[in-house]
């Protein structure tokens, strides 16, 4: 049925990934406490970040709006999988099924180059430390976030808006725990191949341009730490620069290498079970990772933490 003939009560089946054998039922729970971690996580990291106000500098920014959206991407998928994992339905309407496609969609895209303005963040500090207060300013810091968001949601727009025009007809299964582009592009009755180009154009804008941009942002952090020298200020100021750039760079590892594996790989060499398995990690995974990361690399968060910490106690 086309856009025109579908309506909101058509139920797309959502096959999920797991079943009710002990191995399943002990994997379930591993997904419910990854998911309560990160829930956790990114809340507590959010509200460090915005109740210390050491922690009001643009670097910590970023990362609050990272936990965000890490936050809304894990709450996208896991709810809906665990409901009807726990209910035994497995039905999703199409009105929930473009809400999901939407949200992590948009979530992800916006995430690439939040990333990418986080490398360029390290890149101004280390190289540029007398005009950082003026190349990341809290107006330009505020416009680029904002843009990634923008950016986000006009992909997660044009994808919606493209996939839901297509007739979906059959058994209407999806062999995914969520409503998953290319999973859902299976179940079309018609040829979906221009689509599935526009999907690549879009991913090479979405995350080989801001690939581009943090790698290119390395190299200069890497060149300028070589050409200080080898004096103790420079040892020191060399640690600093690991210490700041290496949990963005694990993140940026974890998450981009999930996501060209996943989106930059031709149809024909995908596999429901293989999918799957990678949108675990860079959709439930990752997201309790990056508060962990950052909270275990930074001192500072650690500092914020206890300092929030003891307050609670002393408030006792």
């Amino acid at each position: 049925m086309a856009w025109g003939n579908q309506n909101f009560t058509s139920d797309f089946i959502l096959l999920g990934i797991f079943n009710h054998s002990p191995t399943h039922i002990f994997l379930f729970s591993l997904v419910l406490g990854v998911f309560t971690v990160a829930f956790i996580g990114n809340t507590v990291m959010i509200l460090l970040i915005y109740l210390d106000i050491q922690l009001h500098t643009p670097m910590y920014f970023l990362l609050s709006q990272l936990s965000l959206m890490d936050l809304m991407l894990i709450c996208t998928t896991v709810p809906k999988m665990a409901f009807n994992y726990l209910s035994g339905r497995k039905s999703i309407s199409l009105a929930g099924c473009g809400a999901q496609i939407f949200l992590y969609v948009s979530l992800l895209g916006a995430e690439c180059f939040l990333l990418a303005t986080m490398a360029y963040d390290r890149y101004v500090a280390i190289c540029h430390p007398l005009r950082y207060s003026i190349l990341m300013n809290q107006k330009i810091c505020c416009i680029i976030v904002v843009s990634s968001w923008i950016v986000g949601f006009l992909d997660g727009i044009i994808v919606i808006a493209v996939a839901l025009s297509f007739p979906y007809c059959g058994a209407r299964e999806i062999p995914h725990f969520f409503c998953d582009v290319p999973a859902l592009l299976t179940l079309s009755c018609t040829n979906t191949l221009l689509f599935e180009r526009l999907m690549l154009i879009c991913c090479v804008i979405m995350l080989l341009f801001p690939v581009a941009v943090i790698i290119a942002s390395y190299v200069r952090v890497i060149m300028a730490v070589i050409h200080m020298g080898s004096g103790e200020g420079h040892q020191k100021a060399f640690a600093t620069s690991f210490a700041t750039c290496s949990s963005h760079l694990m993140v940026v590892g974890i998450y981009y290498g999930a996501a060209l594996f996943m989106y930059m790989r031709p149809t024909s060499d995908r596999s429901p079970t293989q999918d799957k398995m990678v949108s675990v990690f860079y959709t439930i995974l990752t997201p309790m990772l990056n508060p962990l990361i950052y909270s275990l690399h930074n001192k500072e968060v650690a500092r914020a933490f206890m300092k929030v910490l003891g307050k609670g106690k002393s408030g006792q």
